[in-house]
């Protein structure tokens, strides 16, 4: 498991296109929901009939 991102002082701030990017397609692999485990943690990343994105622990 990688430690959270701890940013220096001296660090710039990232820009979106050095971001990692996945598509939603990718997670979901045509599944309304998703479980996700982070840090011990359960959460969940659903999709909502007006196709956004809610994640809840």
């Amino acid at each position: 498991m990688n430690p959270p991102y701890q940013p220096s002082p001296s660090t710039p701030p990232l820009s979106s296109t050095s971001l990692p990017r996945i598509d939603t397609s990718e997670l979901l692999r045509g599944a309304a929901t998703l479980e996700i485990m982070h840090a011990g943690q359960r959460y969940l990343l659903r999709v909502t009939r007006e196709n956004k994105l809610i994640l809840t622990k």
